[in-house]
């Protein structure tokens, strides 16, 4: 079965539990943030295990399901918990659902994820818009034979985060009185952390953050011509900037302290979104 076969059949599968309802947003909560679908109206809920050829999230904070329903007047179709390459899954395996999400009709992707902060005058628990990215390894989501109907086989990645979705997101932020952050954040593939040289590196590059996720799925959706806006949680300070070491459970308890004006800026930013964005 080749893979637009195996999207159809994940398509067909997910069309047939929500019973003629279109979801217009993709929405991909990272980890210690998935708590915000629990805002979703009128929810039809999906596990992952359920779907034709769909992978299955294997790490704490991340439930495992979509969550398809009404939030701020808009349909949605959130992704509590996503696929990371560290996890053994392929590049394609990893962006599997943004594939899915566009063949439903999607145009509009947000993305969040939790993060090591690399810049030293920002702290723990900022929220920074994604302005762009750097991915220095050497695999490709879209590696392989190209699927045409989804993308021509070169494309541009200088849109790859919607500059009409940042200024919707900047002034969103501002009437809420949120502080945010804008920058650039890098890829690594984990699952162990960033060495302080990593960090230092990173740095120099022109990255205020790094982690383990986000940037595969940019590329597809930017592949498939989706709007994407990116979100990254602020959780840590990255290696070697303080005396301590790194844990998962700094992630997730940073996820939870910031979780209300996370959840306050992502639902703003949706009840904005722009129509010629969907």
């Amino acid at each position: 079965m080749n893979l637009m076969e195996m999207l159809s059949e994940s398509k067909a599968y997910i069309e047939k539990q929500l019973e003629g309802r279109k979801p217009v947003i993709g929405l991909i909560l990272g980890s210690g943030l998935g708590e915000m679908a629990d805002a979703i109206s009128n929810p039809v809920v999906i596990d992952y295990h359920d779907i034709p050829h769909f992978p299955v999230s294997t790490v704490p904070g991340h439930k495992g399901r979509l969550v398809i329903g009404e939030l701020e007047g808009r349909t949605v179709l959130c992704m509590q918990g996503r696929f990371h390459y560290y996890e053994g899954y392929s590049m394609q395996e990893v962006v599997y659902p943004i594939r899915v999400m566009r063949m439903l009709g999607i145009n509009g992707l947000f993305l969040t994820n939790a993060a090591g902060c690399v810049n030293t005058s920002w702290k723990p628990g900022d929220l920074m818009l994604i302005a762009d990215h750097i991915k220095l390894i050497a695999d490709n989501p879209l590696r392989g034979e190209n699927p045409d109907s989804l993308g021509d086989r070169f494309f541009d990645m200088t849109q790859a985060y919607d500059k009409a979705l940042l200024s919707v997101a900047e002034k969103a932020a501002e009437d809420l009185s949120i502080p945010v952050r804008k920058g650039v954040y890098m890829l690594f593939t984990g699952p162990s952390f960033e060495t302080a040289a990593e960090v230092r590196f990173a740095r120099i590059a022109g990255a205020d953050a790094v982690g383990m996720s986000t940037v595969p799925e940019a590329i597809a959706a930017s592949h498939m011509r989706m709007h994407t806006i990116g979100i990254s949680c602020l959780t840590n300070m990255a290696a070697g900037i303080l005396d301590q070491p790194l844990n998962h459970e700094e992630v997730l308890e940073t996820g939870e302290r910031v979780k209300r004006t996370f959840s306050a800026l992502v639902k703003e930013i949706i009840r904005r979104w722009p129509e010629d964005r969907l």
